[in-house]
């Protein structure tokens, strides 16, 4: 057996709606809501009394996803501070190509986004730079340049 593809990535929210907000304004789309509970998703997830709403969202070339998840019980917890440095353990950030990363950047602080450092340049390559995002989400852009 082999690994056919990466499905989504699943990010944790504590506002649903203004995440979507912001992936949106990236330019993911999205692809579907639902209400998750009951007794598969309490075995999945080894929880009891599951009771979630989750955002599916799609970038533009329909590869990639994300699954934004709002936990209703049993509520989410915090593992560690609550805007943890991009060096912590664990899932460090989600990265997205950009065609302008200035405009991105502008679009995205309407939302609250903050970015974390300054945008740099990566030889004659690429501009990058990480965005904190609802949640305490760490994003990164990536603009090819040259």
């Amino acid at each position: 057996m082999t690994l056919q593809r990466m499905d989504n990535v699943g990010i944790v929210v504590d506002d649903l709606e203004a995440a979507i907000a912001f992936f949106t304004e990236l330019g993911m789309e999205l692809e579907g809501e639902a209400q998750i509970e009951g007794i598969a998703a309490d075995q999945m997830l080894g929880l009891d009394g599951v009771r979630s709403a989750i955002a599916m969202m799609r970038t533009p070339d329909g590869h990639g996803k994300l699954e934004l998840t709002k936990f209703h019980t049993p509520a989410a917890i915090t593992a560690g501070p609550l805007d943890p440095p991009p060096h912590t353990l664990g899932l460090h950030r989600v990265m997205f190509a950009v065609d302008d990363i200035d405009d991105t950047i502008t679009r995205l602080r309407r939302h609250g986004a903050e970015l974390l450092g300054e945008v740099a340049q990566y030889e004659n390559v690429y501009r990058l730079c990480n965005l904190r995002g609802p949640s305490g989400i760490i994003v990164a852009l990536a603009e090819r340049i040259g």
